[in-house]
């Protein structure tokens, strides 16, 4: 019997296998597709992971390249680096990988203090079923960017006063502690040269802290936050200066060279001391020339860096003092003298010429606390005492003050403003 086309479609009976046979083929074409593009797909999230760890990995704060562009002042392609891109590329890829690469471009350059990290890649994933459909290949392509910034390199010059007033009870327990065994109820532990046995010998005696043992307790823990905090070599180095180690030469005198070793610096903050008198109002107790310690230091520095990279470090004075100024300055002091013997507040304009260089000042104020046992204190120090703390704020950088009451730590207050230092942002040109 012969039926038409119409009557075949229309007679339901038995054409089941047949209709399979006619769906099989885009079914399977389907499904072959499916699994053809999902391999491509599970090889491009390979190829991206692997792209991924390159970028990454080139600037990892270890990396050739990130050391490579940190010592150089040079902008621009970070050749070292793209060749340790491409190595930790290919690191990456699985053993055995059919899928044929056929571009991998990898660019990192260095723009000030900011490293970029482009790869892209091209590859062709071969194919199983959709090679009936004359499909041999499916191109697959990605990128993967990173981008690392170098922070900033500072030098950090610490100017600290180790002069006569630094030796006053580190708190009011110290200082009571000194005026109750002292005759006179003086509360500083001079170190007299003329005695054998003198008020410094008697506070290490009796376990009084002095200023300037805190101070160098203070410097030598920094050494340990620096290199904490610090996430290449060389990213902060150091120096230490103090006003003299004894009041017959009274000059800015380095006690650790500028360095990023930071055991050393620690090693050298030992020498850090109270100034020594020969006797006992010598040179009118004039010690305290907090004017040339700026001047002088000033030549030290020169000029602020950028803190871009290691070959220009922003530059950082970090003064630690009481305040007090006390040398010769006759009618240019701004308080009542006796003869050409100047006391009064610092005066912040000896801090202008190194903050218009691009040099910060941290000024830590070590608070100069009452005596009210003490004549001197009483005559000369107690009517401008309110003056001292704004006038060393007006010698610090914006933001970068700290004071330091009778309560407060000095080592605390020291690591507040480090941290303070080091998480100021800077403008960027």
């Amino acid at each position: 019997m012969h039926l038409s086309l119409a009557q075949y479609f229309r007679d339901r009976s038995g054409n089941f296998a047949t209709t399979t046979a006619l769906l099989a083929l885009p079914l399977l074409g389907t499904i072959g597709m499916a699994i053809d593009v999902g391999y491509a797909i599970e090889q491009r999230s390979a190829l991206l992971a692997a792209a991924d760890a390159a970028a990454i990995g080139a600037l990892s704060t270890q990396s050739v390249g990130v050391l490579a562009a940190i010592n150089s002042s040079e902008n621009g392609t970070i050749v070292v680096a793209e060749k340790d891109a491409r190595k930790l590329f290919d690191g990456q890829l699985p053993s055995g990988m059919v899928t044929k690469l056929t571009d991998l471009s990898i660019d990192i350059t260095k723009q000030d203090d900011t490293m970029n990290a482009v790869v892209t890649f091209k590859a062709q994933v071969p194919t199983s079923f959709l090679r009936l459909l004359n499909h041999d290949m499916i191109e697959v392509t990605g990128t993967a960017t990173a981008t690392y910034n170098t922070g900033t390199f500072m030098d950090f010059y610490m100017l600290l006063d180790n002069t006569p007033s630094m030796g006053v009870g580190a708190t009011m327990a110290d200082i009571e502690t000194m005026e109750r065994h002292t005759s006179d109820k003086c509360a500083f532990a001079c170190h007299d040269e003329s005695k054998s046995y003198d008020y410094y010998d008697l506070a290490k005696d009796l376990g009084v802290a002095m200023r300037i043992d805190v101070v160098r307790e203070a410097v030598q823990q920094l050494t340990y936050s620096a290199t904490d905090a610090a996430r290449y070599p060389s990213q902060y180095r150091m120096g230490i200066y103090t006003f003299g180690t004894s009041a017959k030469d009274t000059k800015l005198t380095e006690i650790s060279t500028l360095s990023s070793d930071m055991n050393a610096v620690r090693t050298a903050a030992n020498a850090i001391d109270l100034m020594s008198i020969p006797y006992q109002n010598y040179n009118h107790d004039q010690a305290t020339d907090l004017d040339n310690a700026f001047k002088n230091l000033e030549k030290i520095i020169k000029k602020g860096g950028s803190g871009k990279n290691k070959t220009d470090p922003e530059k950082v004075v970090f003064f630690v003092s009481d305040g007090l100024t006390d040398s010769a300055k006759g009618s240019c002091c701004t308080k009542k003298t006796t003869g050409t013997r100047c006391q009064e507040p610092i005066d912040y304009s000896v801090c202008e010429p190194l903050k218009k260089k691009g040099i910060k000042i941290a000024a830590l104020y070590t608070t100069y606390l009452p005596l009210p046992q003490n004549s001197w204190y009483n005559t000369w120090i107690k009517p401008f005492q309110s003056e001292i703390a704004d006038r060393m704020r007006a010698c610090a950088s914006p933001g970068l003050y700290f004071e330091v009451s009778p309560t407060e730590g000095i080592t605390e207050a020291m690591e507040a403003l480090f941290q303070k230092v080091i998480g100021t942002p800077r403008l960027s040109s």
